[in-house]
């Protein structure tokens, strides 16, 4: 068992895409916010919408599976 996975390019690799990978999550949502006719974030927080939480939640699932495909290859 080696430990190539302390050396500094390879934590800083993985932290990079990390930042890339929230970034790109972050700004999906944002897009998919500004396309609904109403604000996700009032809706879910202020009227607790639990029908429009559970596909919000299978959204970032979603989004989230498509970010960590394009990173790893």
């Amino acid at each position: 068992m080696t430990l190539d996975w302390l050396k500094p390019e390879v934590i800083l690799g993985t932290t990079m895409y990390a930042v890339i990978g929230i970034f790109i999550f972050w700004i999906s949502f944002v897009i998919v916010d500004k396309l609904t006719p109403y604000k996700l974030w009032e809706e879910l927080v202020e009227h607790k919408n639990v029908a429009l939480a559970i596909v919000v939640g299978a959204m970032c699932l979603s989004i989230g599976n498509i970010v960590a495909a394009a990173i790893h290859g």
